[in-house]
């Protein structure tokens, strides 16, 4: 019985976990998709700088707050001071597990759970990232070599047809009156 209501616990923590990360990541994507993809201006080197640190402490904030969950859980069942409980779920959570600080044997299946869990929350956060810093490349390789997206009037009256849409055209988009 023991083991049944062990596992629910470990579910109930991961999915909070879970919830957390894609939550606060799909927050993050809504508003960098209302802030930022309409304006097609160029967002230079300190702007560009600027969001990737404000995105890197919201994502921090998003895994401090999936340790002060598993913390929580730890300083309520396992551990009697919330220093030992947050230190115990840092290192777990990070992968350290220094090994100075253990779990009671009746919850020890938690520590490496935490781990996995914190591991691919990590991984998530690295990928969107990563995303974000590919799209801002992207926007400055567009308009250094100024390519713009070029539609015909017919695309922009039709349904979006991945097959039949011209990307880059030569020409398109130039801003100097100057001939190819």
């Amino acid at each position: 019985m023991d083991f049944f209501r062990h596992a629910g616990v470990a579910a109930v923590l991961i999915a909070l976990s879970l919830s957390l990360q894609c939550g606060g990541l799909a927050a993050l994507i809504n508003w960098g998709i209302t802030r930022f993809v309409r304006d097609t201006r160029r967002l230079g080197l300190w702007r560009s700088a600027a969001l990737i640190v404000r995105l890197t402490g919201v994502v921090i904030v998003l895994h401090l707050a999936q340790i002060a969950l598993w913390a929580g859980f730890y300083r309520w069942t396992c551990f009697p001071t919330w220093e030992a409980a947050v230190y115990f779920s840092t290192t777990s959570y990070s992968t350290a597990g220094y090994g100075d600080l253990v779990l009671p044997k009746l919850w020890r299946h938690l520590g490496p759970l935490e781990a996995m869990t914190g591991v691919l929350m990590c991984g998530l956060s690295v990928s969107f990232l990563f995303a974000v810093v590919t799209r801002l490349v992207g926007r400055e390789v567009l308009f250094l070599t100024d390519l713009r997206p070029v539609a015909t009037p017919k695309q922009q009256a039709a349904p979006f047809k991945p097959e039949t849409l011209t990307l880059f055209q030569p020409g398109g988009g130039r801003r100097s009156g100057a001939g190819d």
